[in-house]
């Protein structure tokens, strides 16, 4: 289309060389020059690979100048209007400001150098050749920039990609640290109180450590549930276990639920609400009684959740202080429309207040007055205002995706073009006729016709090959003919307007079919009205050209639209990718922290009986692991953290032997990159986890060696009955992988270039090996 633009757009010059009575060397000269010009727009300018702001870009639009004005001392006033191909790579090569000056300096030579060459020219043709340069300059543009814009749009989406991958982890960090933190931190609470009681109060510590077990149990199972995917929170769960939490530190709780029937989402952002706000109560404050109130009233619900332990120095509550805990709540509860206030009432105590409208539409409403996270606040309320939230990464790429600059100024240029060929038009018909009642009757016409294929036709959300299609289409071939009976040989219509979007509009057939009538009827009028041949070929060119145009502008803004929409899918799938790079490193890294917790508790139960100096001391690892989990959750939330493998080798050796298991290592002293000691480390803690879950070892080999650019690590157990076996000769075969958390490795391994072998021994003992390059 844009090769037949150019070279049609170059036939009518040459048509105009030949007619001028040149003769032929002449005119076979014209030919090379121009075939000349349109070559370095079509093989430099409009190719994708070409950069534009290079010195060769510069040398070939001095080039091309050359070759656009020096034969005007041969050619005369017949090969002036070239100037539209340097118009045209003006605004592709220069930086904006000089190129839309240097665009407006070349146009104007047209009418000036056609005012110098030809004598009594009229304004009304001196603007209409200014004009016409300028749209033709706009065409050249804009077709050179097809395939440029197309690549620029494909490279975009590599940014898009990255935000929709920030703003993914945001999400899964909010609900990391909402989901577990206050599981840890009862883990920590009732560990530290256990330790207390073991020789004082044994029965008592029986008791916090089975509670401990429980809460340990359902926090390994909120890992597995995030590591699959986002969990629906039960609200009366967390309202009890935060009860539970509260009493074992001696505050007085008064738990109130009044809701019935709300949605999932409002249901698991109030359970969230729940967990941060009293994981800052047994953080933050020293609280003596606290009170959880939730009720749902007049199309709203609301959570209250009140406590006394808040001084007047430290008046400013929780997360004053920069946490992010209460932030990331008002996020969340943004995004349903709701509000969240936090301050001192009163009467002195601390409440935290989030109000949600039980549907969850976003409210047309004004801007949250100062004090409140994203809605108003209480009355008799002395609220915090906490630093706003910049608000997720989403935003951004929401706003990116629907309107990206250089979409919004093709848009424009091609608005201009469209209005500018009207006004041509326009110009064209005051210089054929004087009668006031046909000039102003063929401008009402080319006005309805502008207004149609702008408002229409180029709108991006039209709908091609529907109803609605067909029957705008007859009547823009309407307003196109029918003003032939009334203007008669005057009508200065708009041909190729219909013949482009019937190229958009119709299937293939049926466009090409009405393009070829559209321009078959074009040289039918102007047979009846001059019959020379010259006229009709200039005017059938120059319908093709404008035809073509039409169709690739209006392919122009189709195309922008379903690129964007291309981002946006492709945004997505990054999403998908992060979700589950997330899932695995948050299984990696808390599965075994999790895994010892529950076993250590289970063997402190047996021992507070029978030896309780050992279960203390074996609720002293317990604190240290569930605070070494708090910690790994922090990491997490925060980005992803290089793991120690000289401790992933300490806590295994410990983890193995608190679970009976007879422990052998045998680890090289070797400096290894900082990737493949991180992946080796949560392949250690990730076997170990087997180990521990999944079969009865008595014995473990942990073993890691280099050789020749490659280190391996091998741990074997005696404890699995049925696997495939290895091969004999220990070849690098396909892994033989079970279970997600071996298909989890497998890919990080794979990731790095290395392989993953699980499999029996010769002697039945279960062996995970584990090969990884370290250049």
């Amino acid at each position: 289309m844009v090769v037949a633009v150019f070279w049609v757009d170059g036939a009518i010059l040459i048509l105009k060389v030949w007619q001028s009575g040149q003769g032929a060397w002449r005119t076979g000269l014209a030919f090379v020059l121009l075939a000349s010009t349109v070559y370095i727009q079509m093989a430099y300018f409009s190719r994708p690979a070409s950069w534009l702001r290079s010195p060769r870009s510069f040398a070939l639009l001095a080039m091309q100048a050359g070759l656009i004005y020096l034969p005007l001392l041969m050619f005369d006033s017949s090969w002036n209007g070239l100037q539209n191909f340097l118009a045209g790579s003006v605004l592709l090569v220069l930086p904006p400001v000089a190129a839309w000056l240097l665009f407006v300096a070349v146009v104007a030579t047209v009418p000036l150098l056609q005012y110098a060459m030809i004598v009594n020219v009229g304004p009304i043709f001196l603007l209409y050749n200014l004009l016409g340069s300028a749209v033709v300059g706009i065409a050249v543009y804009l077709l050179s920039r097809l395939a440029g814009l197309v690549g620029e749009l494909h490279t975009a989406r590599d940014d898009l990609a990255q935000l929709a991958v920030a703003d993914e982890r945001l999400r899964f960090a909010r609900d990391l640290h909402d989901l577990l933190g206050l599981s840890l931190s009862a883990i920590t609470l009732k560990g530290e109180l256990a330790h207390r009681l073991v020789h004082a109060r044994p029965e008592r510590a029986n008791q916090e450590v089975t509670e401990l077990l429980d809460v340990a149990r359902l926090a390994l199972a909120d890992v597995r549930s995030v590591a699959r995917g986002y969990q629906d929170l039960s609200l009366e769960q967390e309202a009890r276990s935060a009860k539970a939490v509260l009493a074992a530190s001696d505050i007085d709780t008064r738990l109130d639920l009044e809701y019935q029937d709300l949605s999932v989402p409002v249901i698991t952002t109030l359970a969230a609400v729940l967990h941060e706000g009293v994981t800052n109560v047994l953080r933050h404050s020293k609280a003596e009684r606290c009170e959880i109130v939730v009720h749902q009233a007049a199309g709203e619900v609301s959570v209250d959740i009140l406590n006394d332990g808040v001084s007047d120095e430290n008046d400013n509550g929780p997360d004053a202080g920069g946490g992010s805990g209460i932030r990331n709540l008002s996020t969340r509860v943004a995004e349903l429309s709701g509000w969240t206030t936090a301050g001192l009432e009163p009467d002195g105590r601390f409440r935290l207040r989030v109000v949600i409208p039980c549907a969850t539409e976003k409210f047309e409403s004004e801007d949250p007055p100062a004090g409140t996270f994203g809605g108003r606040s209480g009355k008799g309320t002395r609220s915090t205002t906490v630093p706003s939230d910049p608000g997720p990464p989403g935003a951004a790429i929401r706003e990116r995706t629907t309107s990206p600059v250089h979409a919004r100024s093709t848009a424009v240029l091609i608005s201009l073009f469209f209005a500018g060929d009207v006004l041509i038009a326009v110009l064209h018909l005051m210089v054929l006729t004087k009668d006031p009642v046909k000039l102003v009757s063929g401008i009402d016409f080319l006005t309805a016709l502008l207004i149609l294929q702008l408002a229409y036709v180029n709108r991006v959300g039209s709908r091609p090959r529907s109803g609605l299609s067909y029957v705008l289409l007859l009547v823009q071939a309407c307003l196109i003919y029918l003003p032939l009976i009334q203007l008669g040989p005057v009508w200065i219509s708009q041909p190729g307007f219909l013949a482009g979007s019937a190229l958009l509009m119709l299937s293939p057939l049926w466009g090409w079919t009405v393009f070829c009538a559209v321009v078959a009827s074009v040289a039918w009028v102007h047979v009846i009205a001059t019959g020379q041949a010259y006229d009709i070929l200039f005017n059938c060119g120059t319908a093709v050209i404008s035809g073509l145009i039409v169709f690739g502008v209006m392919s122009l803004t189709k195309l922008i639209a379903e690129l964007v929409e291309t981002r946006t899918q492709l945004a997505k799938m990054a999403i998908s990718e992060e979700r589950l790079r997330f899932a695995r490193d948050l299984h990696d890294l808390l599965g075994l922290s999790l895994s010892a917790v529950t076993l250590k508790s289970d063997l402190t139960l047996r021992l507070l009986d029978i030896d309780p100096d050992k279960a203390a001391k074996e609720l002293l690892e317990i604190l240290d692991l569930a605070r070494q989990a708090l910690a790994d959750v922090r990491s997490v939330a925060g980005s992803y953290r290089e793991l120690s493998l000289d401790d992933e080798y300490r806590s295994a050796q410990s983890v193995l032997a608190a679970a009976d298991v007879r422990v052998r290592m045998d680890v090289e002293d070797t400096e290894l990159p900082v990737l493949v000691r991180t992946v080796l480390a949560v392949v250690l803690r990730e076997s170990v986890t087997n180990v521990l879950r999944h079969s009865k070892a008595e014995h473990c080999d942990i073993v890691i060696r280099q050789t020749d650019g490659e280190v391996s690590l091998d741990i074997v157990n005696d404890g699995v009955a049925r696997a495939e076996p290895l091969s004999a000769s220990g070849a690098k075969g396909p892994a033989v992988v079970t279970g997600s958390g071996i298909r989890n490795l497998s890919y990080r391994v794979a990731k790095l270039g290395g392989e993953l072998q699980t499999g029996l021994d010769k002697d039945g003992r279960f062996r995970l090996r584990v090969s990884l390059p370290v250049q």
